[in-house]
């Protein structure tokens, strides 16, 4: 306590000596708190948005505001790609231990169902664009972490090539028997 009043002597460019003297003076730099106890309220079970509409406080406008750009569309789709992926070998593994007969003899079931070319094409093209994207893409962010094609130009003209030798890349693996 004797250090706090020294502090506000020194403060007001008075010694302490002079505030315990003087008790007046000190009761002038001194402010008057008065507590006022209140019982505690319990508060509402509401929920957040219920809340901020109570209060009429108005919702933020979260993804709504922003320009999606080519970077981060890539970058999503990055991830995205890399979730199929994983989906794909959990579903072929699992397909591997539980079927009782092997792969080849679904694959052989599909041929003789006499699907037409074009939704076979279709269906090759949609399981071979996730590989291709995701390993082209891959291929850019290795060419990213040795520094180079970091401007934003350069990160579009990548990203533009990129996503059209996926396109071609899946196609021509569609393609194939």
């Amino acid at each position: 306590m004797s250090l706090i009043f020294r502090l506000a002597g020194n403060r007001l460019g008075q010694g302490h000596r002079l505030l315990f003297q003087d008790s007046s003076r000190l009761l002038n730099y001194v402010r008057p708190v008065t507590i006022k106890c209140t019982p505690a309220v319990a508060p509402l079970n509401e929920s957040h948005d219920e809340r901020n509409l109570r209060l009429n406080r108005p919702q933020s406008p979260h993804l709504t505001i922003y320009k999606f750009e080519l970077p981060a569309i890539l970058s999503i789709s990055h991830r995205f790609t890399g979730l199929i992926l994983t989906a794909y070998t959990v579903a072929l593994s699992a397909a591997a231990i539980y079927l009782d007969c092997p792969l080849e003899f679904y694959i052989e079931k599909l041929k003789s169902a006499e699907i037409g070319a074009g939704p076979i094409y279709g269906l090759k093209f949609l399981l071979a664009f996730p590989l291709t994207y995701h390993f082209w893409n891959g291929i850019r962010h290795l060419l990213w972490d040795t520094g180079r094609f970091m401007t934003i130009k350069e990160v579009y003209i990548t990203g533009w090539a990129m996503f059209a030798v996926t396109i071609v890349t899946a196609a021509i693996l569609s393609g194939m028997s």
